[in-house]
């Protein structure tokens, strides 16, 4: 019978489920929107029941699309959108008030307390991450301060936090299974990554109980079993790894020096440094990016909160189109942005500026602008951040990229990546299949369970579909760099 492996892609904005062959080509896939809310300014929830209603959905509609049953699936893999935190009972399953997202910015004061009393130079040297209400830590010490519930169930011995893979494998497996992998472990501020154990000096001081964390499980392992009473069967869950771990994997960059770049709702920067772990002195993070049997493979990374993101508001909010396949060519009906330059810190500024409270902002503005100017100066802002985060990335590593290996939603822009190809002044490489965070959920879960023998065997597998090469001048683009970084510090420090 034909190995056939099924592929679970929980993200910020929808919930995806993708079926792959032994070869890696797709089967089917179904994908299904959930909304997020905004109850105050920089603040972001969801709701943890609508999370697993929407993937156990898509579950199900992408095997009636390739005519199968959850018996025909040989192992399934977890991919997901990272550091948001969701609080659960653990004797009923029941959720705690609503999933904190990992752009939520309501701990940003609680982070400026920890860095003032120096306590962010003890989870740097630890986590490899600094200290910013982005990250789970700080989400859940939030909870159990807030959520009279969560306070009562972490003295009975009854609360759980999980971030999303956690609550996903819980509920796959009828509340058997309460685990994380090492790459999803790492994004919460309350991991040792050099020891590879949650931090009990980190805990102390969040006031997180030991008791409510997940046990830390490799990324290609069996880490449960789907409950056979809800599937019918029981079949293994083997991979798991946060999204863009996973898109790195599914990128095959298996070696020392490989990166890629994500655009999905934010954008995700990630360069695989080996087998040892090298803190940033350029505001980058240093993260796990897998466990393989005994060994850890470390990246490093940079993060931008909007990316896609950006382009969903201008939709959405306001509705300057209403498909995102247009934006295309609305950008290239313009020669340029007429000056106009957008900076997306909605929720604060990510990597390598670290700035809860900046805000967003478009400057430039004249009477000859339009919606097209607009379009183009949001795409050429995902590609700004971008650029922003590889040169500090190039700096901390004294690596040069060849190319940068691109995926996500946003890449299927060939103006967006002709940019990112121009400002970088460097090949970007797209693959024939743009979903290589549930690709490389596959990947982990096929590897764990022998469809694929090793990682050259995955190699072999990825196929580029495009290369962009840059066509820019130089003084062009410094013209347009230095715009960009006027910008850019226009809009730091906007709350205080």
């Amino acid at each position: 019978m034909a190995k056939i492996v099924m592929a679970l892609d929980q993200g910020t904005s929808s919930s995806r489920t993708v079926l792959f062959d032994e070869n890696a080509n797709i089967l089917a896939s179904a994908s299904q929107p959930f909304d997020s809310t905004f109850p105050q300014s920089g603040w972001v929830e969801q709701d943890p029941e609508e999370i697993w209603l929407s993937q156990k959905a898509t579950i199900e509609k992408a095997l009636v699309k390739a005519g199968l049953k959850m018996k025909s699936i040989s192992a399934i893999g977890i991919t997901n959108q990272r550091e948001t935190i969701i609080a659960w009972n653990r004797e009923t399953g029941n959720p705690i008030g609503r999933a904190i997202v990992w752009q939520c910015r309501r701990t940003a004061d609680f982070c400026k307390e920890l860095i003032r009393e120096g306590f962010d130079k003890i989870i740097r040297n630890k986590t490899g991450l600094v200290t910013d209400s982005y990250f789970s830590g700080t989400k859940m010490h939030w909870i159990l301060k807030h959520r009279d519930e969560a306070k009562q169930l972490a003295n009975e011995g009854k609360l759980l936090f999980g971030t999303v893979d956690s609550w996903l494998i819980w509920k796959l497996t009828g509340g058997k299974s309460h685990v994380t992998d090492v790459s999803n472990a790492s994004r919460t501020l309350v991991y040792n990554i050099f020891e590879n154990r949650w931090d009990q000096e980190i805990l102390n001081r969040l006031k997180i109980p030991l008791e409510t964390l997940p046990e830390v499980k490799g990324s290609s392992e069996i880490v449960g079993y789907t409950d056979s009473s809800d599937w019918g069967t029981e079949i293994p869950i083997c991979g798991v790894a946060g999204d863009q771990q996973a898109a790195l994997f599914g990128q095959a960059c298996f070696e020392k020096g490989m990166a890629k770049n994500t655009y999905g709702t934010g954008c995700f920067l990630l360069m695989n440094t080996g087998s040892t772990p090298r803190l940033s002195e350029h505001g980058l993070l240093t993260t796990i990016a897998w466990k393989i049997g005994s060994e850890v493979t470390y990246a490093q990374e940079g993060s931008v909160f909007m990316g896609g993101a950006l382009i969903q508001w201008l939709r959405d909010k306001l509705e300057l189109f209403k498909d995102a396949a247009v934006t295309e060519a609305m950008a290239t009906s313009v020669d340029d942005t007429g000056g106009l330059y957008i900076v997306p810190a909605f929720v604060g500024l990510g990597a390598p500026h670290w700035d809860s409270y900046a805000r967003g902002l478009m400057i430039g503005i004249t009477r000859d602008t339009g919606k097209n100017h607009i379009v183009r100066a949001a795409l050429e802002a995902i590609a700004y951040q971008s650029y922003d985060l590889l040169k500090c990335m190039e700096k901390d590593t004294n690596v040069s990229l060849s190319a940068l290996k691109v995926d996500g939603g946003a890449t299927t822009n060939d103006f967006l990546c002709q940019f990112q190809a121009d400002i970088l002044q460097l090949d970007v490489s797209r693959p024939r299949i743009i979903e290589t965070t549930a690709l490389g959920a596959a990947f982990l879960a096929g590897l764990a369970v022998g469809i694929w023998r090793d990682q050259d065997h995955i190699t072999s597998l990825w196929q580029e579909d495009k290369r962009f090469t840059p066509r820019l001048e130089e003084k062009r683009i410094n013209g347009l760099l230095k715009g960009w970084q006027s910008a850019l510090d226009r809009s730091k420090n906007w709350l205080s």
